[in-house]
């Protein structure tokens, strides 16, 4: 339920990406995303500033174009989609440029912060007002409990501790 004097926007999955980047091996970039998210906002200004981000996503539906890799990620090494099943991320604030809020992995809830590109409202050919926005930001996964970690014969690292976090949202306003 919307506060007096807010407007409601859901997000708009089919042009949304909740994503992420991780180093393997040192060498390489993994990139994955969830796909199963839901996300909202509520605002009482049109720039957004101090609005109400909230978003969760089902860590089961988390994919990196690698079976064998995504149900390791969905394993107790990392993300234990049984017993954890969802993300969340709640704002604190947002000053229009800088989303600041606790992140919530497993059973840890952390403040994380994520630069953010407003990039505008428009109204589709359909008559829906639109909003855009693309987040950046990293996190240290052993902050959250993910911390399975290996070493190569070489001495190398198989999994890098920061995750890269890419966003990019795309959010409809309730009539």
């Amino acid at each position: 339920m919307s506060k007096t004097g807010t407007t409601k926007w859901n997000i708009d999955a089919a042009h949304s990406e909740i994503s992420f980047k991780v180093k393997h091996m040192m060498i390489s970039t993994v990139t994955g995303q969830f796909e199963d998210f839901m996300a909202s906002v509520e605002t009482d200004n049109e720039g957004f500033i101090g609005a109400d981000f909230n978003f969760t996503a089902k860590t089961a539906s988390i994919t990196t174009k690698n079976g064998d890799r995504d149900k390791h990620l969905r394993s107790d090494d990392f993300f234990n989609a049984e017993q954890f099943p969802e993300l969340r991320f709640t704002s604190k604030s947002f000053d229009g440029s800088s989303l600041i809020g606790d992140l919530t992995l497993r059973d840890v809830t952390k403040e994380i912060k994520l630069d953010v590109d407003f990039n505008g409202v428009v109204v589709d050919p359909y008559g829906q007002t639109k909003a855009g926005f693309e987040m950046s930001g990293s996190i240290n996964r052993k902050d959250f409990n993910l911390a399975w970690s290996a070493i190569t014969e070489t001495g190398s690292i198989v999994v890098s501790d920061t995750v890269k976090l890419a966003i990019s949202v795309q959010f409809i306003k309730e009539n």
